[in-house]
């Protein structure tokens, strides 16, 4: 039988930002119920959600403190079956997020470590070391958190503990098998409640060299750690024994039937990164060298290659996407202006230069159709079906990632994109709820005009051309091949075929190129007999 997720298309939901159904300005399951229907009219495949366990969201849920229960603020247990019946009822699958790092600050386990003195089996569930320096008042280690500062914080009796994010979320000890048999049985919890697959966050970071001396990093210069890419060897990075932990899932999660899939976040080169979808171990990887191209032909095409070369080596399929919600919304990214670090603006470290939104969202319904038309799996960012840009004028009071503070106020981090979606056209939330409760960030005055009801009434729209290019991707979608036409592809112009007879083309370049005879399928852009500059068309030959 042919395993559903080498050609689905997932759609994610940040659940605090989807849709707010009892109207105290935070979405929730019972939102994301209320609004399937819009995901199904979309044609995807399923939906994953970001974390929406119970937590304090001192780093928007990917702090859990009881990662078998719903956070009260989003609903109950009750609410998430009925949301998992009714995804299923609408043919579309429910993958969740994992977060097995760490947990919060606030999850029972960190609290009797916290309690129980040093060397007791309650702190060897973490990774708990005596400092350095005379009185042990410096860290046990130079190694730097994701979110700034140190990836230590010191307790009352002098100890410390790692945290490779917030303070607010210490990592687990992945040596102790207490933890390892904890993971199994959240995975059996959720499969049997039937979600059809899991995304695992910080897939590459579980298992640490916790042999002593700790070792420090070489630190890269402006960076927070030595290059993984070249150190098979990192203390917390990409460790060999990390493979086993998801050779031991790969047998869990093939206790029912179908096994759940997974797919990981990994952010390692290919050769690397491939490594964790071999035939007994993780299903899939995201892909981030294709959301991190540059917006050229060239670019695309090596990325492309190489995915695809990748993926077949160890016989799964590679993943596609444009946007997440850790990262600049892609209508942003694409309108920056010549010569912008764009993966650093990508990722919220650029600086704010100002984004043609115009150019941008040409550029992104163009990309929409290349992701859309390559083999293998696609994720889309709840939003970028609108066309949503990044919002990048929230008021420093109402920012809450971490980012933020533990920058000291240089980084704005990751909630332009992450402000709630705008249902409707007017209204004191745009549709996200009905009592007009202030949504948990605020809504730009004009986010009306990117609603799915305004986008609904328009056929121009990006919400109907993802709902076209969706339905046509079906024709090709169970063919795993692409045909590069290098009678076509040159300069500023990607052309490939995929399926028996769709010919696809993107043009980077800002000139009109000449269009070959076929039947247009979809297409980003009013084509007039030449496809504009920033624009992709599917063709259909015969």
């Amino acid at each position: 039988m042919r395993q559903w997720w080498r050609d689905a298309v997932l759609y994610q939901v940040y659940p605090r930002s989807f849709a707010d159904a009892d109207g105290d300005g935070t979405g929730d399951i019972a939102g994301i119920t209320s609004r399937l229907d819009h995901v199904a009219d979309l044609g995807v495949d399923g939906i994953w959600l970001s974390p929406f366990y119970t937590s304090p969201w001192a780093d928007g849920g990917y702090d859990v403190a009881d990662f078998r229960d719903v956070d009260p603020r989003l609903g109950t247990l009750a609410d998430f079956d009925a949301m998992v019946a009714a995804a299923h009822a609408r043919d579309l699958r429910v993958m969740v997020d994992i977060v097995p790092n760490h947990t919060s600050h606030e999850h029972p386990w960190f609290r009797a470590a916290l309690a129980a003195p040093p060397g007791s089996p309650e702190r060897d569930l973490y990774v708990f070391r005596d400092g350095r320096g005379e009185h042990g008042e410096l860290p046990p280690t130079n190694w730097l958190s994701a979110f700034g500062g140190p990836a230590w914080s010191r307790v009352a009796d002098g100890q410390w503990y790692l945290h490779l994010f917030a303070p607010e979320q210490p990592d687990l000890n992945w040596d102790d098998e207490r933890v390892r048999e904890e993971f199994r049985d959240i995975l059996r919890f959720w499969s049997g409640r039937g979600v059809d697959g899991f995304r695992i966050d910080v897939a590459s970071a579980l298992v640490k060299d916790l042999r002593e001396p700790l070792r420090d990093l070489v630190l890269v210069e402006g960076g927070r750690v030595e290059d993984v890419g070249a150190n098979p060897d990192h203390p917390f990075l990409d460790r060999p024994e990390v493979h086993e932990v998801y050779r031991d899932w790969r047998r869990v999660l093939a206790e029912f039937d179908p096994p759940r899939a997974t797919v990981g976040e990994v952010w390692l080169p290919g050769e690397r990164r491939v490594l964790y979808t071999r035939p007994d171990e993780l299903d899939q990887v995201f892909n981030f060298d294709f959301l991190r191209a540059e917006w050229d032909a060239d670019a695309y095409r090596g990325v492309i290659d190489s995915s695809l070369a990748d993926a077949a080596r160890v016989g799964t399929v590679p993943t596609w996407v444009i946007g997440n919600h850790d990262v600049v919304r892609p209508v942003s990214v694409l309108g920056l202006p010549r010569g912008t670090d764009q993966e650093a603006w990508l990722l919220g470290d650029g600086g704010d230069p100002k984004a043609d939104l115009e150019l941008g969202t040409r550029r992104a319904r163009a990309l929409a159709l290349l992701e859309l038309a390559l083999p293998g799996s696609a994720y889309v960012y709840q939003g970028e079906e609108l066309g949503l840009p990044e919002v990048a004028d929230i008021p420093a009071e109402a920012l809450e990632d971490p980012r933020w503070e533990r920058s000291g106020h240089t980084d704005k981090g990751r909630d332009g994109c992450r402000v709630p979606l705008p249902w409707t056209v007017a209204g004191p939330s745009f549709g996200f709820n009905a009592n007009g409760a202030a949504p948990w960030l605020p809504q730009p005055e004009e986010w009306g005009r990117w609603s799915v009801e305004a986008q609904a009434a328009d056929p121009g729209s990006v919400l109907h051309l993802y709902r076209r290019a969706l339905a046509q991707r079906r024709r090709f979608r169970a063919d795993e091949t692409l045909t590069w036409d290098d009678s076509l592809n040159r300069g500023p112009l990607l052309a490939f075929r995929r399926g028996a007879d769709v010919l696809v083309l993107v043009n980077t370049g800002e000139e009109s190129l000449g269009l070959p005879d076929g039947e247009v399928l979809v297409a980003s852009a009013e084509l007039d007999g030449a496809l504009p500059g920033s624009a992709a068309v599917w063709l259909r030959q015969a």
